[in-house]
C-alpha cells in the first residue's frame, strides 16, 4: 500500500471510535481534570514535509524516519505522486521511502484540488524547474493567522532566473535559461524564503549568497538533509548563508528533528490544568528559549534522555513581558498555548506578537470563556515592531489567575485550536469544540494522546 494511503486510513481511524461517523470534527470536553501521564512526539512538522519535498532534488531514493501521521504528511505526499514520486512506507514505523525516479508534471486541476489545505506547492517549485523545467502554483491555503504573502518566494525564484507567468488558473513558473545563483538579501528572516533559496540554490549554477536567513532548528535540520543528498551549505554569523551550487544530488537517509512546538503546547497543557505530563522526545537544546519563559510563569519540569516532565512547581513571576520572535527567540508557534496557560498563573503578562499580525485574534473565544485578556494597536514590547504602525491587535494584557468556564468555541487555525482544547480542559463544565479536524494537520494522534492523559471528552 502506498504511505499517503496508510496514512490516510490511519488519520481515519485516530479520528473517530467505533460509533462515530468517519470524520470528527467536534469535541465535547469535560474540563476540571488534570492531564496526568506520558506521550510522545515524533518528526516536526515544520521539518518533514520540507524533508519530504527536497526529495525531489535526489537521482535516488530518500528515506525519512519518524516521520508523524498527520494531515500535512498525508498532503504532501499526494502532491508528490501526483508528480510521479512514489512514496511508501519504509521497513520501520514511521519512515517513508520517497523515490523520486520517475519524476513527471502533474495536472493543473489535480494540484490545485491538493493545494486547498496546504502552501507546499509553492516550495516544490524550485526542485521541480530543476527537474522538469517547469512548475505550477494554485492559489495556496494555510492557517489565517496573517497576510503570509509569497511575493517573498516569487521575488527569490525570479532572482534565480524564473521567470513567473500569471494565468487564470494559477502561477506557471518556468527558467528558459536553467538556474544560477545569486544575492539575496531577505527584508524579514522569514523561514519559507529561506527554505526556498536552500531548495533551489543547492542545484543552480554557481555561487548563492543569502543574507537575512531564518535560522530556526527546523531550518538547521534542512540544511542538514541537503548536506547529506551532497549539497555544500556554510551558514556564517549574521543570518548569512552560502550555497554553492553542485549538478548532481543523491538521496538521503535522515531521522527528522522532533516537534518542539507540540512539545511546549503539552507542556502548557499541564500547566493550565495542573497536571503532570512526559512528552518522551522533547529535546531541550531546542526548547530552551521556551523553558524559561515556563519556569517564570510557575511551571517546572525535568529533563532526562526519553524527554522533558512538565508540571506547576514554584511561584510565578507577578509580571512578564513576552515578545515572540523569529529563532533565537520565543517562537510564534508557543504562543497561543502558553496564552491560555497564562489565564491559569498568577501575575500580569503582556505579550508583543511580531511575527503574524492576526495571532492574537483567537483570545476572543477564551474571553468568552472568562478570560479578561484584552488587545492594544500598540507595540508593548521593547521595540517597535512592522506590526506597530498598520492598525492591527498585535500585543495583548494577560492577567491570572481568571476561572474559565465551558463554552461553545470553533477551531480558528491550528496552533490556535489545540490551544482551545487546553481551555476547554482546564475549564469548569462542558465545551463544544467545533472544527477540531484541523488539528490533525499538526498534531498527531492527539485524541489518543488526550485519552492517555486522561481527558474526559465525546465526540459528537
Amino acid at each position: 500500500m502506498r504511505a499517503s494511503a496508510r496514512l490516510f486510513a490511519r488519520l481515519s481511524r485516530m479520528s473517530h471510535t467505533k460509533n462515530a461517523p468517519a470524520r470528527i470534527d467536534t469535541l465535547t470536553v469535560h474540563g476540571g481534570t488534570p492531564l496526568e501521564g506520558a506521550i510522545t512526539v515524533r518528526g516536526a512538522k515544520n521539518l518533514v514535509s520540507k524533508a519530504m519535498v527536497a526529495a525531489l532534488l535526489g537521482e535516488s531514493a530518500s528515506r525519512l524516519r519518524g516521520v508523524p501521521e498527520i494531515a500535512d504528511v498525508r498532503i504532501v505526499s499526494g502532491l508528490l505522486e501526483l508528480h510521479g514520486v512514489e512514496v511508501t512506507a519504509g521497513d520501520e514505523d514511521g519512515e517513508l521511502v520517497l523515490d523520486p525516479t520517475n519524476a513527471e508534471k502533474a495536472h493543473v486541476a489535480d494540484i490545485d484540488a491538493h493545494a486547498g489545505s496546504s502552501r507546499i506547492p509553492i516550495l516544490l517549485c524550485g526542485p521541480l524547474l530543476h527537474r522538469l523545467g517547469e512548475a505550477f502554483i494554485p492559489d495556496l491555503g494555510g492557517c489565517r493567522i496573517g497576510e503570509r504573502p509569497i511575493n517573498y518566494h516569487l521575488d527569490v525564484l525570479r532572482q534565480f532566473g524564473a521567470v513567473v507567468e500569471k494565468r487564470p488558473e494559477g502561477l506557471r513558473i518556468t527558467a528558459p535559461a536553467g538556474l544560477r545563483g545569486t544575492k539575496i538579501d531577505l527584508p524579514y528572516p522569514s523561514v519559507g524564503s529561506t527554505e526556498q533559496v536552500l531548495l533551489t540554490a543547492v542545484r543552480a549554477e554557481g555561487l548563492t549568497e543569502l543574507r537575512g536567513a531564518a535560522i530556526e532548528p527546523e531550518i538547521m535540520d534542512l540544511i542538514a538533509v541537503l548536506q547529506k543528498m551532497g549539497a555544500i551549505i556554510s551558514v556564517d554569523t549574521d543570518r548569512v548563508i552560502r550555497i554553492e551550487g553542485v549538478s548532481r544530488l543523491e538521496g538521503y537517509t535522515h531521522r527528522a528533528m522532533n516537534d518542539r512546538i507540540e512539545a511546549a503546547s503539552w507542556g502548557c497543557a499541564a500547566l493550565a490544568t495542573q497536571g503532570d505530563v512526559v512528552v518522551r522526545g522533547a529535546r531541550q537544546p531546542e526548547m530552551m528559549t521556551f523553558l524559561n519563559v515556563f519556569r517564570k510563569i510557575g511551571g517546572a519540569f525535568e529533563v532526562d534522555d526519553e524527554g522533558i516532565r512538565f508540571w506547576r512547581g514554584g511561584e510565578a513571576q507577578r509580571s512578564l513581558v513576552l515578545e515572540t520572535d523569529v529563532h533565537p527567540g520565543f517562537m510564534t508557534d508557543w504562543q497561543q498555548p502558553l496564552v491560555v496557560a497564562l489565564t491559569q498563573t498568577s501575575g500580569l503578562s503582556i505579550i508583543h506578537e511580531t511575527v503574524y499580525e492576526n495571532r492574537l485574534g483567537f483570545t476572543g473565544a477564551l474571553n468568552d470563556m472568562g478570560a479578561t485578556i484584552q488587545l492594544y494597536r500598540e507595540c508593548l514590547g521593547g521595540l517597535p515592531c512592522r506590526f506597530g504602525q498598520r492598525n492591527f491587535m498585535h500585543s495583548a494584557v494577560v492577567p491570572g489567575p481568571t476561572k474559565l468556564h465551558g463554552a461553545e468555541i470553533t477551531v480558528p487555525d491550528l496552533r490556535g485550536g489545540f490551544s482551545y482544547l487546553i481551555a476547554a480542559l482546564a475549564a469548569e463544565g462542558e465545551s463544544t469544540v467545533h472544527g477540531v479536524d484541523l488539528i490533525y494537520r499538526g498534531y498527531e494522534q492527539f485524541q489518543d494522546k488526550l485519552e492517555a492523559l486522561g481527558a474526559r471528552y465525546e465526540h459528537r
